[in-house]
């Protein structure tokens, strides 16, 4: 069980909304406290551009605001409300430094990952037939996110022109998916993306094709190197995807991962096509490092990298929202 739920008082006066009332795109399910932490957080249902819900928990500095708000994405999707009430209760130190300065904080769940859905059809095109919605494509994780990001808009708490994304690996190629497509961010935090897709990677020798799903497994290729990866991605597409981002993307990459040259080219890409970017690399023995999970005796340990790498993206937004 997890943390109490609030009563509708406490609840309304934390969040300044009255539970009773949907806002636009989304509803309220109710709230809980967060253990070692001042900030409960909030659970919402967000209704999706084809109609069904995904879940985020939100977490709120004390005040009216409006606050920016930093919008957390991490990895693959899936899991739904179980994987955002446990990331809320057991991943939270990350999300607790950026409440202490001054950011309203988001975790989400989207549908899991479409294998080269991207590639299929990039925009997702609406229209309809017989008085109904009809797509070119199924709708992505990406555009979850970005229902997300405009019922965020909506509270009263949040400044609209001050919504963040920070995304780790598959995550941290969702900020590039997303702003090639969505100006609706003020910034993007790439850590260590995984941006395969996106560039048009060639799968190297270590790939193959699981047989009993069709699907590559890509976990163990070697792309260490950025001027050797370079080889293996479609460099036109990659910029042609660029071509359109207008957001101030942060990439993170790791020393040693065996996908920093993904890493790396992910901002040279940018970089190349004179987009405003910035990059910095940790000495990191962890994938997904930037976010710090309870120990064992349920305290949150994190190690100088971790801090450095929070606080380091935490001065960089500040930098990027002084004038949003």
């Amino acid at each position: 069980m997890y943390g109490k739920f609030l009563n509708i008082a406490i609840l309304a006066t934390i969040f300044a909304l009255p539970v009773t009332t949907n806002a636009q795109g989304g509803f309220l399910l109710g709230t809980e406290t967060i253990a070692d932490s001042d900030f409960p957080v909030a659970y919402y249902m967000v209704e999706t551009v084809d109609g069904l819900y995904v879940p985020v928990g939100l977490r709120k500095p004390s005040g009216s605001g409006p606050f920016p708000i930093v919008v957390f994405a991490s990895g693959n999707g899936g899991g739904g409300l179980n994987w955002v009430k446990n990331s809320s209760h057991n991943r939270g130190w990350t999300l607790d430094r950026f409440l202490g300065a001054g950011y309203a904080v988001v975790w989400m769940r989207y549908r899991a990952e479409v294998e080269l859905g991207f590639n299929k059809n990039e925009q997702l095109i609406k229209g309809g037939r017989q008085g109904m919605q009809m797509f070119n494509r199924g709708p992505l994780e990406i555009d979850d996110e970005i229902s997300i990001i405009e019922f965020l808009k909506t509270l009263p708490f949040v400044n609209p022109n001050q919504v963040v994304h920070v995304g780790m690996s598959h995550g941290g190629e969702m900020a590039m998916k997303i702003t090639s497509q969505y100006h609706g961010l003020a910034a993007a935090v790439a850590n260590e993306p995984a941006s395969h897709e996106f560039l048009g990677l060639t799968p190297d020798e270590t790939a193959f094709i699981t047989e009993d799903t069709g699907m590559w497994n890509i976990e163990e290729m070697q792309m260490r190197d950025a001027e050797a990866t370079r080889n293996r991605i479609n460099l036109d597409l990659a910029l042609e995807r660029v071509s359109a981002i207008t957001t101030p993307i942060l990439v993170h990459g790791r020393h040693d991962d065996h996908l920093q040259g993904i890493f790396r080219l992910t901002y040279e890409v940018l970089t190349e096509a004179g987009k405003e970017t910035a990059w910095k690399s940790y000495d990191h023995d962890a994938h997904g490092f930037i976010y710090v999970s309870r120990s064992e005796d349920g305290q949150y340990h994190p190690d100088p990298i971790q801090v450095e790498v929070v606080e380091d993206t935490i001065a960089w937004l500040d930098n990027q929202l002084k004038t949003k």
